[in-house]
């Protein structure tokens, strides 16, 4: 059987919406939906993960704007759901009278289009106008329209901005900043926006100052506008790549000043402080350490840092938020948990206090605060067999549960525990299983993602519980290097040619479920979305034989052609570069496209991608489906008209995707029968882990 080459024989499947490619779609989608959504278990299963995802009584996360705490809602009535504002006072109760802002089934209604939500920039801070983001299906590229939040309409003259990846925010009510598509040159190879501009109202968009241009070959360029009253500020930002930026002041005459930061660290101005979040060391500090600066004296020149966090080799960053006089600091110590406040004196100095006492193997995280009024903060905990709680207080005056989530499966007999495998390197992996602790192997499903510093902490996974654990499966995340577990060198440890090694991780902790008896090979299933789908990739053609099934969704796995499809550009830092003859050796062997032979057995495959995912090109998931295909070895291949890089715009189409994945999996690991709960089901994460 011949080999894929550079010459490939089904570019053609990578026109998004040809004729012959929508028709081999057409073909495939049928052949998976006879062979997966059918019986009655498939529709029992699929009707119980759509009441888990509409569920009334789920937790309304908010973000508040002046006196109002505001949502967006779907459920089984508002398909695709409602933007709506409530008080404190109202959200305190178990059943709060929401004002509803915008109704998007009506919208989409009216106007014949399948809007899906992408979310809102409210002006501060008067809160009277916001810009909405909306998407056509759930694509990245959205049309941004002006609504006012008095009479609860769009602004007929006010600002608009077709269909375009665009960077938008406020200066003042008559102003903002935008990067978006004005034309030829407007936009970088990534298809983002390369300058900035300030924009007036009543006047043409293209015709705006520009304000700021990157280059061609970076990924973006972005503005915004600091409102804190008394620090009004304006600042730009040059994204080169995923991993290196430029940040500039700039002037009210349109003058720039770089903040002098290293390209690689994250930096922002809050009211007198520079904080910088370091990814490799600078100043004697290692990778991983916040600090600060006082901000008009790091622009005179002055280095004095406060160290604020610094890392050791169990414990990491894992997020910060300030409230007005404080801020709230969330680190991980071997994946779990812990957070404290922050308080800055005047003498520069820091003082530490515990904010709250996180159960272990579990996750909090700060949803919300208003910093610029108030030291309120929202805070959400919860574990793998743990409904999230959510906390609001205020820091240093206590704090009150506004809202616990039920449970959503039987977690009866189950358990949580973290193990540590041995990579070929040496290396320690972390990675948590949940499961029934049972004495014999059972059925067991490894979810891992491995890239851009992305961390994978506990959740309480309702679908995952309906559809996996309830029917005694052990669900398990592997914590690889590629991710931000550990800081900024657990990331770079996976970076360009070391990829290799997030493979590892993923296989060892694979081969360490075996010996410790949770499963076998033939009954350990494996699941990864986006950069998590070359991890699967990599598994079904490096290391077939660990797994019984494997399922990748929207999934990268042309590694040689990666970078001229959509976005592909902008993750060339962090895979390397394939018109680099350097770098093309590394990604050829990283590539599963082109690692696939009919030579080598390959566990069962499930391909999953939608049509309208405009930053993994389908063609991935497409080219693929169609070359194990071709060498005979066994595949599903399954694709949304529309969802976007989500995969799905709806809950209705989440649910029948989840248990399209769901079945498949429990058909192929656990062959004996549907097992506890019903027929048909899988598992997987609560959030599907994507290329940002």
């Amino acid at each position: 059987m011949r080999r894929v080459t550079d010459q490939d024989p089904y570019l053609w499947l990578e026109d998004i919406e040809g004729e012959p490619a929508l028709a081999w779609v057409a073909r495939r989608n049928a052949e998976t939906e006879a062979a997966l959504a059918v019986g009655d278990g498939f529709a029992s299963l699929r009707t119980r993960l759509r009441e888990v995802l509409d569920a009334s009584d789920r937790i309304p996360y908010t973000v508040r704007r002046g006196a109002y705490l505001y949502n967006f809602w779907r459920d089984a009535t508002r398909v695709r759901g409602v933007w709506r504002r409530t008080t404190l006072e109202q959200y305190r109760k178990d059943t709060p009278e929401w004002e509803v802002l915008l109704d998007l089934d009506a919208l989409a209604a009216a106007e014949g289009e399948k809007w899906v939500w992408a979310g809102a920039r409210v002006r501060e801070p008067d809160h009277g106008r916001a810009l909405l983001r909306l998407s056509r299906d759930g694509g990245d590229a959205v049309v941004v329209r002006e609504f006012d939040l008095g009479c609860l309409e769009f602004v007929e003259e006010g600002f608009r901005v077709e269909e375009a990846k665009t960077r938008i925010g406020w200066v003042d009510a008559d102003t903002v900043l935008v990067g978006t598509d004005t034309g030829p040159g407007s936009l970088t190879d990534s298809g983002y926006p390369r300058t900035v501009r300030r924009w007036r109202r009543g006047t043409p968009l293209d015709e705006a100052p520009v304000v700021f241009e990157g280059e061609t070959g970076d990924v973006s360029a972005g503005g915004w506008h600091d409102s804190t009253p008394g620090y009004e500020r304006d600042f730009v930002v040059r994204t080169m790549d995923f991993h290196h930026s430029e940040l500039y002041l700039l002037g009210p005459d349109g003058a720039l000043v770089r903040i002098g930061v290293p390209d690689d660290s994250d930096a922002y101005a809050h009211r007198g402080h520079l904080v910088v979040t370091l990814k490799s060391a600078w100043l004697g500090r290692p990778a991983g350490s916040l600090l600060a600066f006082g901000f008009d004296a790091f622009l005179a020149g002055d280095r004095t840092a406060q160290v604020l966090f610094t890392p050791d080799e169990r414990t990491a960053l894992a997020g910060h938020a300030w409230t007005r006089h404080h801020l709230i600091l969330t680190t991980m110590r071997d994946v779990s948990t812990r957070i404290e406040v922050l308080t800055p004196a005047s003498d520069g100095a820091w003082a530490r206090s515990p904010l709250a006492d996180v159960p272990a193997l579990s996750d909090a995280t700060v949803v919300d605060t208003d910093p610029d009024v108030s030291d309120e903060f929202f805070l959400d905990v919860s574990g793998f067999l743990q409904p999230s709680t959510l906390y609001r207080g205020e820091t240093g005056a206590g704090t009150e549960i506004l809202k616990q989530a039920p449970a959503r499966f039987d977690a009866t007999g189950l358990e949580v525990a973290q193990h540590f495998a041995t990579s070929l390197d040496g290396t320690r992996v972390p990675y948590f299983v949940i499961g029934p602790g049972a004495s014999r192997p059972g059925p067991a499903l490894l979810y891992g993602y491995g890239g851009f510093e992305e961390s994978l902490t506990p959740f309480y996974g309702a679908v995952t519980g309906r559809a996996w654990l309830e029917r005694g499966g052990t669900y398990v995340i592997a914590n690889i290097r590629g991710g931000g577990e550990y800081g900024p060198d657990w990331h770079r440890a996976a970076l360009g040619a070391d990829r290799h090694r997030a493979f590892e991780d993923f296989a060892a902790v694979a081969s360490d479920l075996v010996t410790r008896g949770v499963t076998t090979p033939a009954m350990l299933g494996a699941r990864g979305g986006s950069n998590g789908g070359l991890l699967m990739g990599a598994m079904i053609t490096r290391y077939p034989e660990l797994f019984g099934a494997v399922v990748a969704e929207v999934p990268l796995l042309d590694m040689l052609r990666f970078h001229k499809l959509l976005a592909g550009a902008s993750w060339i830092a962090e895979y390397g570069d394939p018109d680099d003859a350097a770098d093309r050796v590394h990604l050829r062997e990283i590539s599963p496209y082109h690692r696939l032979t009919a030579d080598r057995p390959c566990p069962p495959v499930l391909l999953t991608t939608s049509t309208r995912d405009d930053r993994v090109h389908p063609g991935h998931a497409r080219k693929t489906a169609a070359r194990l295909r071709e060498l005979g070895l066994p595949v599903l291949f399954h694709e949304n008209l529309g969802g976007g890089h989500a995969g799905a715009a709806d809950n209705e189409q989440s649910a029948h995707d989840s248990a399209l994945v769901h079945t498949f999996l429990w058909r192929h690991l656990a062959p004996e029968g549907p097992g506890p709960g019903g027929g048909g089901g899988g598992a997987g994460p609560h959030v599907l882990h994507l290329l940002r």
